[in-house]
């Protein structure tokens, strides 16, 4: 009898759970200032990085967006509406976005595979300290920027996708291993990050090295 009590009541907190996670899942977010898919509001961009499964909470056994919401700061993103957001070079083989604390260059080498000059800097949180790490491709690099111009318009509208397989501390010039209280040659992060985005309405501007 008390067997069968028992598994009834872990039966009713694992259903109270899953509803919990269902109702934090359906939960409308609060709308942006301005929307990537809203083409009346330009320029409009949007930048995330995906953190490797091993790297996240629990083995990454949540989906993101649960993740986030029951954590809180698990995204790693930024947009037009971001604090001190600019836009910057952008042209159908490079594109430069920045703000508060992030700088992303996507540059390809005009047939259309990514460059080692392709990086990102940004801030993140890993065993409770705070960092700003440089992250670039491997020797191999993987990802693409499609670009294209509106016709009879110098606005360009896109989107991209690199991995980042390199991170160091942006200020040390270090690899994160038992500097984020790790192991040594426990690099972060385990495998590449996917840093993926889409923009609208971008104005073209040439690199400072065309001018």
């Amino acid at each position: 009898m008390k067997s069968s009590r028992k598994t009834a009541a872990l039966i009713v907190i694992a259903l109270a759970l899953v509803a919990c996670l269902v109702w934090l899942v359906s939960r409308p977010d609060e709308p942006d200032a301005a929307s990537v898919s809203d083409t009346s509001r330009s320029p409009s961009f949007e930048v995330q990085v995906e953190k490797p499964r091993m790297d996240r909470f629990l083995g990454g056994i949540l989906p993101t967006k649960i993740e986030s919401k029951l954590l809180g700061g698990g995204e790693l993103r930024f947009d037009q509406a971001s604090r001190g957001a600019q836009v910057g070079s952008v042209g159908r083989d490079r594109l430069e976005l920045r703000a508060d604390g992030w700088e992303l260059l996507v540059q390809t080498d005009g047939q259309g595979r990514i460059t080692p000059a392709t990086s990102l800097v940004f801030p993140i949180e890993i065993a409770e300290k705070q960092y700003t790490l440089r992250c670039r491709p491997a020797d191999a690099a993987t990802g693409y920027l499609h670009a294209n111009a509106r016709a009879n318009s110098d606005l360009i509208d896109g989107r991209f996708l690199v991995e980042l397989a390199a991170c160091v501390n942006a200020e040390s010039g270090k690899i994160l291993d038992t500097e984020a209280g790790g192991n040594p040659g426990d690099a972060w992060p385990s495998s590449p990050l996917t840093v993926r985005g889409s923009f609208n309405g971008l104005p073209t501007r040439p690199s400072p090295q065309s001018k």
